[in-house]
């Protein structure tokens, strides 16, 4: 549902996605910009929604959603985020309009995230 609510008039390319939270599922859309760099991808648009009404946060299950066969899984900007509200273990879907193509963890996907850098 709210991939087709996605904002897209550069790449046309719709992205929808979900978290999963204790609390709730939030769902979230692409927003594109002609300002590239302020545009917002479908997982951080949901993310940026649960924090908004939770506060903090501990994502359980990620799905990300697209209209391609093999699905599209989250970006790098997306995956740091990810990891910020999520743990190793946290599940991320990728999915196409038919259902989940694959299932990974975030530990797969971003084995060393920039929280564990020593500061």
């Amino acid at each position: 549902m709210y991939r087709t609510r996605a904002y897209v008039p550069y790449s046309h390319f719709m992205v929808g996605a979900a978290v999963e939270t204790a609390q709730a599922i939030y769902g979230g859309c692409n927003v594109e910009n002609a300002s590239y760099g302020a545009t917002i991808c479908a997982e951080r648009t949901a993310i940026l929604k649960a924090v908004s009404e939770e506060g903090s946060i501990q994502l359980q299950r990620v799905t990300v959603v697209t209209d391609t066969p093999e699905g599209v899984p989250p970006c790098a900007l997306c995956l740091q985020v990810i990891a910020e509200f999520g743990a190793a273990d946290t599940i991320v879907d990728i999915a196409n309009l038919k259902g989940v193509v694959r299932t990974y963890t975030l530990g797969e996907l971003l084995p060393q995230t920039f929280t564990e850098v020593p500061v």
